[in-house]
């Protein structure tokens, strides 16, 4: 299977894997052959890669960071706690949720399980959703790539569960900002702006009252916005007065957020998110946490179609987790973007003169 950009010229196409809803249901199911409707339809909900069947990369297994099973849970549990927190709220009840806590604990020890026992090396994160489930499926990735680096720093069993739920509920805060700022194509207004900014404290509000999740992960959400510099918010936290966790959670969140389609924006590349974190150096962020996430996400996941600079077509076959940059792709396509019948791998890290410049499908 390989991943491609969502166009018309994938009609015909049979989906490898599913492409799920804002609750983590099945929205539409591997196996299905596209139409031009379908096709049409998932681009109106913001769907701008799918994973489809070609015999050409039928050897080629994408691993997710997680099952389909953990993954489905995680966001169908992030999203009922999610909704039970503003049913709270809305019926100015301000008695602790305990089972929040719980069932988040709960899927977050399915996730770690998951992350443990993948031994594929790099994360790579390989879920299609539709935009407007982006809150809870970003929730979810985020406490994926937030407990890998946990897992790669050596954290113990009680402080990677402390991560991994305050990662989960990061956002919640979200769920008090009015859906059309959440939600708004355009750029925020300087009012609208500082009220979402105000999700951060909000969340810390909302999850310090609960029992079954602890201060440090209630503070996840206070400080994910803080930047190592000064430049963040809510209270402009500098270097060490930002806690660890919240230093990768942070991290992490902007990295998801940049290669997810928003309601705003098209995704960015993996690439170009790193190159974002890294460029950030120690203004933003924490040095040697930049450095540990470069050593550990998947910078071109495996199955993505790419173009290299000598115009030939390709798709990702490997990974070099010393050289993340430089996989082993297999062509596609030669520089006239004539289909080749007998497709064949090369390894970047021997070809040292080709290099992957862009997505393409």
């Amino acid at each position: 299977m390989r991943l491609a950009p969502v166009s018309l010229s994938l009609v015909e196409s049979v989906l490898a894997k599913p492409v799920l809803d804002e609750k983590g249901m099945i929205l539409v199911g591997a196996g299905v052959k596209l139409s031009e409707r379908m096709i049409t339809r998932l681009k109106q909900l913001g769907v701008s890669s799918l994973y489809i069947e070609d015999k050409r990369t039928d050897d080629i297994v994408i691993v997710d960071a997680v099952s389909d099973e953990t993954r489905r849970s995680a966001v169908n549990t992030v999203y009922n706690s999610m909704l039970s927190m503003i049913e709270t709220e809305r019926g100015a009840r301000r008695a602790s949720r305990p089972q929040i806590g719980r069932e988040i604990s709960r899927v977050f020890q399915d996730i770690l399980a998951d992350l443990k026992a993948n031994n594929s090396g790099l994360i790579n994160l390989a879920s299609i959703f539709t935009v407007d489930g982006y809150l809870y499926h970003h929730s979810v990735n985020v406490a994926i790539l937030s407990t890998a680096l946990g897992l790669a720093k050596g954290y113990g069993q009680k402080e990677i569960t402390e991560i991994g739920v305050g990662a989960l509920l990061h956002d919640i805060g979200c769920t008090k900002v009015p859906q059309e700022i959440l939600n708004k194509p355009g750029r925020y207004s300087d009012l609208e702006y500082e009220l979402m900014k105000k999700h951060a404290e909000w969340g810390y509000e909302m999850l310090r009252e609960q029992d079954g999740v602890s201060l440090l992960s209630a503070h996840i959400a206070y400080q994910h916005h803080e930047r190592n510099d000064g430049s963040g918010y809510p209270r402009g936290l500098k270097g060490d007065e930002i806690h660890e966790y919240s230093k990768i959670v942070g991290m992490c969140d902007v990295y998801e957020a940049l290669t997810s389609k928003r309601f705003h924006r098209e995704a960015f590349l993996p690439h170009e998110a790193l190159e974002f974190i890294l460029g950030g150096g120690t203004a933003l962020f924490d040095l040697s946490l930049v450095r540990l996430f470069a050593k550990n996400v998947a910078v071109y996941p495996i199955g993505m179609t790419v173009k290299l600079n000598t115009d030939e077509t390709a798709v990702v076959v490997s990974l070099n987790p010393e050289y993340p940059q430089r996989p082993v792709v297999r062509l596609l396509t030669d520089e006239y973007g004539r289909r080749l019948d007998s497709p064949y791998d090369i390894d970047l890290t021997k070809e040292l003169t080709m290099m992957i410049v862009s997505y393409n499908e």
